[in-house]
């Protein structure tokens, strides 16, 4: 937690009180309107501090999908609470927050599931357990990030053209027991949020300060250990952070994967008076695992492997992360200064198979794809609080800067993991630069305008082993915002959003003419995707004492591409799309120590160019929903989570559809002295025959036959390839609290 005091707090506060009028309090769960008071219908969204400081709202105050509005604890002067909860003010209705709380008793197979707390995004693995997730969302098989944006501690995880896929969102390095909560955003309508957000976007923090310190370890089936030691200290004026992580397992698969994941944090906090703050982070990860990829289903049925058999035992990665960030927050007497700058050092080295041997029948189709990768980036931004013809204000001036630098990135093709042949080598530079104005006007106690613009202009060089496909250039987009909250009751609010986003290319394919491996000719692919995007949404706690609900209806055009494979080396063709969809939550809070929540989407993703090969989008998320349960009774504490990922179509005309899947997680815990804790963790409790994710492509495995296709030329064999879910899994692990 953080402090943040602001003179400018106590005066508005002074003002507001004084006329019965409490910013803040519009959005406290029904339970908590004892400590409320009178409210506005809906308070603007001016200072943070004016909310929480005339307003106290108890630890863990969650809504629909999480908290919504900032937490606090009230004090003469001095508002605890994390900047990210503090910025989760709610502009639309699938905007929230998940408290640090929330996270406590949640069930988790990998980290990276912990941005399945946000309602209606499923998180799976098509390959090795070292390489970043598939995600889904809002009708999008959103790759590994691709319109997702995601953030961790302030720095960009998405990867600008990124070896394996654009976007790609690694969180293997994240420390679930340090997040002190997770903010989400859906569409869009937020300025603030820039490429690779057209579907949403997600930032995790860390906790600046442990109320104890953090000795766990974990053993469980599939030969899986993790350790962990974390703890905060007082270092002269400020607060280190520091945590540890090491963890490895082979998982249920025939070719143990051999995880060796070591990962530690540094955090330095630094009050420097009046609610002004420092903070300094360095984070290191590296990792190496062996990989089984998807298989077809045939050679599973065939008996040539079993359900958890590889095709290539050579498959695998390693990767490493090395970050160092600073932030530094300042309050003003009529806002507020924020700024952060960061440098990013990554490596990966993946081994691919996927199609076995159907390009080279002899030596297989492995592939080899490297980066060595800096990034860099800084971001500001100034606040100013204010009124408007006698309306309360908000205005917001941002600026975001990045460089990323690669040198090199390679395709090269490969057998059991030794090069033969390389396919393109390139250097690339990439920077963006972008502004954004913000403006929230509380026109009416019942009625409120947030609008936004935002410009981003890119530039980009390619040097490249061949010279036809190098080159330099620049690209740039405009974004206009605007959302309109309207609240007929004192605890009901209906959102109308509309926004225009983007999400960048793979720069490499804006400066290609020709295919590498083939030398013919390719059509260049336009850097910057627009997406417009709407929404119209409710959020209400007037249906029962301690429950929030939500609902919203969207829909999200993306416009015709191009698109850079990384796998190929070369620029594929995307028809333009369009998404609708609905999406459901609650959150009820019945008694103190027991959480329900629950969500369900449905989505309709198609193409809008109608063509004969038909309109679906292949491994578009038609429909999710997921239900959980977190209680904590005396000693005791438990974890429920129960998941639903439905079919989707595999191919444009829906005849090949992929199998749905249903998961039950538990964890149990119980303390057995007072610094020492126990639990237990079963994944897959029913041991579904489930699959993490399906595909349908055409492979050949070795000593196969060729088909022809219908003009006599030898083709590969069109097969549904998955990857199964873990099964029934057992860990069980020890807490040491010092």
């Amino acid at each position: 937690m953080i402090q943040c005091a602001f003179k400018i707090v106590m005066k508005a506060v002074g003002k507001n009180c004084a006329s019965g009028q409490r910013p803040g309090c519009r959005d406290a769960p029904q339970a908590l309107a004892p400590h409320c008071g009178p409210c506005l219908r809906r308070p603007s969204t001016l200072a943070i501090g004016v909310a929480v400081s005339c307003c106290a709202i108890p630890h863990g105050a969650s809504i629909a999908g999480g908290v919504q509005q900032p937490e606090a604890q009230l004090r003469t002067v001095t508002v605890q609470g994390s900047q990210a909860e503090a910025d989760a003010t709610g502009e639309a209705a699938s905007q929230g927050y998940v408290t640090r709380g929330q996270l406590e008793n949640r069930p988790l197979l990998r980290p990276r599931e912990l941005l399945e707390t946000v309602p209606g995004l499923i998180v799976t693995q098509h390959s090795g357990d070292g390489k970043a997730n598939q995600y889904f969302l809002r009708g999008f098989n959103l790759d590994h990030g691709t319109d997702l944006a995601t953030t961790v501690a302030s720095m960009p995880v998405n990867m600008r053209t990124h070896v394996h896929g654009q976007g790609y969102t690694d969180l293997n390095f994240v420390i679930p027991e340090l997040v002190s909560g997770i903010a989400y955003k859906k569409g869009t309508y937020f300025a603030e949020e820039g490429d690779f957000s057209a579907a949403g976007a997600v930032r995790i923090d860390y906790v600046s300060s442990l109320p104890q310190g953090i000795a766990q370890l974990e053993l469980g089936q599939h030969g899986y250990r993790r350790a962990l030691l974390a703890d905060s200290n007082q270092v002269g004026p400020g607060t280190l952070l520091y945590g540890f992580e090491w963890l490895g397992e082979n998982g249920p698969w025939v070719l143990p994967e051999g995880v060796h994941k070591l990962n530690g944090v540094l955090r330095y906090s630094l009050p420097l008076g009046g609610g002004e703050r420092l903070g300094i982070t360095a984070m290191a990860y590296k990792n190496a695992w062996n990989s089984t990829d998807q298989v077809p289903q045939r050679a599973i049925d065939q008996g040539l492997i079993s359900r958890f058999g590889h095709i290539d035992p050579t498959d695998g990665g390693a990767s490493s992360r090395y970050s160092l960030s600073a932030d530094w927050q300042r309050p003003l007497q009529d806002g507020q200064f924020k700024a952060n700058a960061y440098m990013i050092k990554s490596r990966l080295q993946l081994f691919s198979n996927f199609t076995y041997a159907l390009n080279n029948p002899e030596r297989g189709d492995q592939f080899e794809q490297f980066e060595n990768r800096v990034t860099t980036g800084a971001n500001a931004s100034r606040t100013w609080f204010g009124t408007l013809a006698g309306r309360d204000t908000e205005s917001e001036l941002g600026t975001q800067l990045r460089y990323e630098r690669l040198d090199p990135i390679t395709l090269n093709n490969t057998a059991a993991r030794h090069s033969y042949q390389q396919v393109r080598s390139d250097r690339v530079n990439e920077t963006s630069a972008a502004l954004y104005l913000r403006n929230t006007v509380q026109w009416l106690p019942w009625l409120r305008t947030v609008a936004g613009l935002r410009a981003d202009q890119f530039w980009y060089g390619v040097s490249s082993d061949n010279p036809a496909n190098s080159g330099n250039g620049r690209d740039h987009i405009v974004s206009p915002k605007l959302s309109l909250v309207l609240s007929p009751t004192a605890k009901t609010d209906v959102f109308v959003n509309w926004g225009r986003g983007y999400h960048s290319n793979d720069v490499r394919g804006a400066t290609a003419t020709v295919d590498p491996s083939t030398g013919d000719p390719v059509q260049k692919v336009s850097v910057l995707v627009p997406a417009t995007g709407c929404e119209l949404g409710v959020r209400t706690g007037d249906v029962l004492p301690g429950l929030q609900l939500s609902a919203s209806l969207w829909r999200l055009n993306i416009g015709s591409e191009l698109v850079f494979s990384g796998d190929t080396g070369t620029t594929e063709p995307s028809r333009p799309s369009r998404r609708t969809g609905i999406e459901l939550t609650a959150y009820y809070v019945p008694m103190a120590g027991l959480i329900i929540d629950a969500d369900a989407a449905f989505s309709r993703a198609r193409f809008r160019d109608h063509e004969s090969i038909g309109d679906y989008i292949p491994e578009s998320i038609q429909t999710t929903a997921s239900m959980g349960l977190s209680a904590n009774r005396g000693r005791w504490s438990f974890g429920a989570r129960m998941r639903y990922f439905g079919p989707r179509p595999l191919i444009e005309d829906n005849s090949v559809r992929s199998a749905s899947s249903f998961l039950v997680n538990l964890k149990l815990g119980y303390r057995v002295q007072k610094n020492v804790r126990i639990f237990a963790e079963v994944l897959n409790v029913l041991g579904k025959r489930a699959n993490d994710i399906d595909y349908y492509y055409a492979s050949l495995l070795k000593g196969e036959t060729f088909p022809l296709d219908a003009s006599g030329a030898a083709a590969g064999i069109n097969d549904h390839h998955i990857h199964p879910a873990e099964p029934r899994t057992l860990r069980v692990g020890i807490t040491w609290s010092f």
